[in-house]
């Protein structure tokens, strides 16, 4: 079995033969509740796709199954999901609009907006216990760290890293 911690500069080829990173998963105590506050909170484009399950998804092709469930469990903060916009302020207006609207939506553990991890950002947990990020990036999220390939040390993380759409 291949050692996964060494990090080499040629490529292998992988084991599996995938094409495209296809969705990721949340759960809901309640669809209906959930779907309007994807679409009439977040803004995000939803599909039911069962009487139990539908899809949402903001700007690109990778979508999130949301599925029924009676036991929601809290989503760990590293297992957020991140919403872009494209400036500093724009998180400051979405966190303004977060903080109005907490007991509309059921909404709490709503940070302050800071810098942090390379980005402006703020996060919240949603009525279904869902973690959320607004933040501040480029057109495309993250795709442009590909460019930059492997980093070291800090890496993205050190504040001095010039990174596109935050200003320093």
């Amino acid at each position: 079995m291949p050692d996964a911690s060494t990090t080499t500069t040629e490529k292998t080829e992988p084991a599996l033969k995938l094409k495209f990173l296809s969705h990721g998963t949340l759960e809901s105590r309640d669809l209906a509740f959930s779907r309007k506050f994807y679409e009439e909170f977040l803004g995000l484009e939803v599909v039911q796709t069962s009487d139990i399950s539908m899809m949402i998804r903001l700007g690109g092709k990778h979508c999130i199954a949301v599925v029924f469930t009676k036991r929601v469990t809290e989503m760990g903060l590293l297992n957020h999901n991140g919403l872009d916009v494209d400036t500093q302020e724009e998180v400051d207006e979405a966190h303004r609009v977060t903080v109005a609207q907490a007991e509309t939506w059921k909404l709490k553990k709503i940070t302050q907006p800071i810098l942090q991890h390379g980005t402006y950002s703020f996060y919240f947990w949603d009525a279904d216990d869902n973690c959320w990020e607004i933040l501040t990036n480029s057109q495309g999220g993250y795709d442009w760290l590909f460019n930059y390939g492997d980093q070291s040390g800090r890496g993205t993380h050190d504040r001095a890293f010039k990174r596109p759409g935050v200003k320093m």
